[in-house]
């Protein structure tokens, strides 16, 4: 028996127990919108929770998910300790260990955004966003793989994004996401073989402090007139609005057993669909033994390039103005707003 992910509820093991009963999982960025789903999902499949969160704008949010486990009859802590430095992710690490003597999974949820295109970006908004959402997974890795190792189990969840394909005036985002897929890979290939499991998810949920409704219509409103926004993906804006619940159930399901052949791989959820992503692959080659030079590269550039096209120069100026317009609606203090609490 596991985890029922179309309605988020747990399925009684065949003992009685709950799936996840005597576990303890971290997660980070937990007092509101993904990270807050992830932690009750978890919470309901019977884990203990250490509900991490920095608590900028509301020091008490991390606790007031604390008192909804709590009340649900859960057991759950706060932790208030940023990820974007070793000695913090070291006392998140430490607070699982503290409170409940153990630790079996980490979701890795906090982050930061900070919008400027790129001609415009600052070295502060770049370090920002990578010390968060990228830098903050390895600061929590790092204290927490000699214990899963040591155990031998454990499960760790990063947080992707499809922003890592390509977006406007986020490139500080897109780097430090698909790096994160990056990380995932080689963690999964370290640790693997002590029966850790290391996942990535690429979440789409709008009813979040960083996205509202107003961006699942703006979404649906520039695909109609010019397609997909993101490079090499299939449409983002879904007739399901995507929330952050069942986000929450997939990251339950993901921890759970049986999942033994899914290492390293980048799970898709939102807005009512989800995907196992394909791992990269070379789309064309040639080979040459005695290697390549200016004359053999011309000759083979024409079968290189055939059907490629470069469509972000193809973009018409009315969709460019419709994508500039969104990043002036949404200030730099706003798109960092729900992610920069996380951190």
């Amino acid at each position: 028996m596991g985890y029922d992910i179309a309605s988020g509820k747990p399925m009684m093991q065949s003992d009685g127990k709950l799936p996840l009963a005597g576990k303890v999982a971290i997660v980070t960025g937990a007092g509101s919108g993904i990270g807050r789903a992830e932690a009750l999902h978890l919470a309901r499949q019977g884990a203990r929770i250490v509900v991490n969160d920095l608590g900028m704008g509301d020091p008490d949010i991390a606790r007031k998910v604390v008192d909804e486990i709590c009340a649900a009859g859960g057991k759950a802590v706060a932790d208030t300790n940023t990820v974007s430095t070793m000695d913090g992710g070291q006392a998140i690490i430490a607070k699982a260990i503290d409170s409940f003597g153990r630790l079996d999974i980490l979701v890795n949820n906090a982050g930061a955004g900070r919008r400027n295109p790129v001609t415009e970006m600052t070295e502060k908004e770049w370090d920002l966003t990578i010390a968060v959402n990228l830098k903050g997974c390895f600061t929590t890795v790092r204290h927490a793989a000699p214990i899963f190792r040591a155990q031998r189990s454990g499960v760790i969840i990063n947080t992707s994004s499809d922003a890592g394909l390509g977006i406007h005036a986020l490139s500080n985002y897109a780097a430090a996401k698909e790096g994160v897929v990056g990380f995932t890979r080689a963690v999964a290939f370290e640790l693997g073989r002590y029966n850790v499991r290391c996942l990535a998810i690429r979440p789409r949920a709008f009813r979040t402090s960083m996205s509202g409704p107003e961006s699942h219509e703006m979404f649906k409103s520039f695909e109609a007139d010019f397609g997909v926004p993101f490079v090499g993906t299939h449409p983002f804006a879904h007739t399901v609005f995507p929330e952050p619940d069942e986000v929450g159930a997939m990251v339950a399901f993901l921890c759970g057993e049986g999942l033994d052949g899914l290492n390293g791989h980048t799970v898709q959820v939102g807005g009512g669909e989800i995907g196992l992503w394909s791992e990269p692959r070379v789309e064309r080659s040639c080979f040459r033994p005695d290697g390549w030079d200016a004359e053999g590269l011309s000759q083979v550039g024409a079968y290189l390039l055939e059907g490629l096209r470069d469509r972000r120069a193809m973009m018409p100026d009315d969709a460019w103005a419709m994508l500039e317009g969104r990043g002036r609606r949404l200030s730099p203090d706003k798109v960092g707003n729900e992610d920069a609490r996380k951190s």
